[in-house]
């Protein structure tokens, strides 16, 4: 594949049998970490433009969450070997054993966006000390605010059959994230980059899979982790956080910003009025250098 502006040699782990997760690993041996976790429907890529700004210092650990970018992407029927469970519990095992297999058992930063908010700020459920630093991006550690409605575009693939159909058979979500999640216009191969790994009904399974994961009720596999990791959040509030956010989110709008800030009242906030969903796309020129700058203020030792 053509990946502007994505020049990293990806490495590979079996973080189950039979399954592989591509992960980037850029950066000094001996830098502060800083894991970076993506969202769906993208994958390493969105956070490109921060791991080139940061890897001659810190050790960026970006993974592509399994089903996810360059990772394998395994089915989940009952029958199928390898098998795997597309279930936040098991996007927060895989982050556990890919730090594990790569001996971080130190100190991070953790910079998250959409889904890999919860990922991430379920993993932290494991040992919040290890969580030095956030740099949070459009995403959430808590329920849907009651402000806000669910949008059709999430719903269409949480709720109905053909909408998942469509989804996995047209690659619709990533496809429309894509060409929709920004407000600046994206080069044609970088839309193509953000979505062409999930063309095909393989490759697009967990696209609809974190869709049909969204907790919202008790009912749902995930919701006792989302109000474990809602509890924690503001028992971060001790630490540096910076939050950058694109306003014009159809998802993650204000709503769910103005949940991060009153849990965190003490972060460095940056929000934009131009910028969408993938907010680092839209302005990375400014939050990179802007998120160099927080982490070299705040260092962990």
């Amino acid at each position: 594949m053509n990946l502007p502006g994505y020049p990293f040699t990806p490495k590979r782990f079996d973080v189950r049998p039979g399954i592989a997760m591509s992960f980037l690993d850029e950066g000094p041996r001996d830098g502060e970490v800083v894991v970076m976790l993506h969202g769906n429907p993208s994958w390493s890529y969105y956070w490109r433009h921060l791991v080139s700004g940061l890897s001659d210092k810190y050790r960026c650990i970006v993974p592509d969450h399994v089903g996810m970018g360059l990772s394998d992407k395994p089915d989940d029927a009952d029958d199928a070997s390898p098998r795997y469970d597309y279930t936040l519990q098991s996007r927060i095992d895989d982050i556990d054993a890919l730090l594990e297999h790569l001996g971080i058992d130190g100190p991070v930063t953790l910079a998250v966006h959409d889904w890999g908010g919860m990922i991430g700020f379920g993993w932290a459920l494991l040992d919040p000390t290890r969580v030095k630093r956030l740099v949070v991006t459009n995403t959430a550690s808590f329920p849907l605010p009651k402000e806000k409605p669910m949008p059709w575009q999430i719903a269409m693939g949480r709720h109905s059959r053909l909408g998942g159909w469509l989804i996995r058979r047209f690659n619709l979500f990533a496809r429309g994230a894509a060409a929709f999640g920004t407000k600046r216009k994206l080069p044609a191969d970088v839309k193509q980059a953000y979505s062409g790994v999930y063309d095909g009904w393989t490759n697009a399974i967990s696209t609809l899979r974190f869709m049909q994961d969204i907790p919202l009720d008790e009912r749902d596999r995930a919701w006792s982790l989302l109000a474990a990791a809602e509890k924690q959040l503001p028992g971060y509030a001790d630490r540096p956080v910076f939050i950058g956010w694109g306003l014009r989110d159809f998802v993650f709008d204000k709503h769910f910003l103005a949940g991060f800030t009153r849990a965190l009242p003490q972060a460095e906030v940056q929000a934009f009025d131009d910028a969408g969903h993938y907010v680092l796309e839209d302005k990375h020129e400014v939050l990179v250098p802007r998120i160099r700058t927080f982490l070299d203020a705040y260092p962990l030792t």
